[in-house]
């Protein structure tokens, strides 16, 4: 996802240039939606896997049968 909002940002950049403000505009809000959902994604997983490793490595500690 973010390459999709690089890719939107750049294509916003060079309308711009070309003179397309509201096309330019559209997109780099567009981008601006997309690196922000990215981000959200990202830090959701993080801390979920960050609590899988924490739960899997307890259960790893934590048995006394061995």
């Amino acid at each position: 996802m973010y390459g999709w909002a690089i890719t939107l940002a750049i294509i916003a950049l060079v309308a711009a240039i070309l003179g397309f403000g509201g096309i330019a505009g559209f997109l780099a809000d567009l981008a601006l939606i997309v690196f922000i959902v990215a981000l959200i994604g990202s830090v959701i997983l993080f801390v979920l896997g960050w609590k899988a490793g924490k739960s899997a490595a307890r259960g790893l500690t934590g048995s006394k049968d061995r």
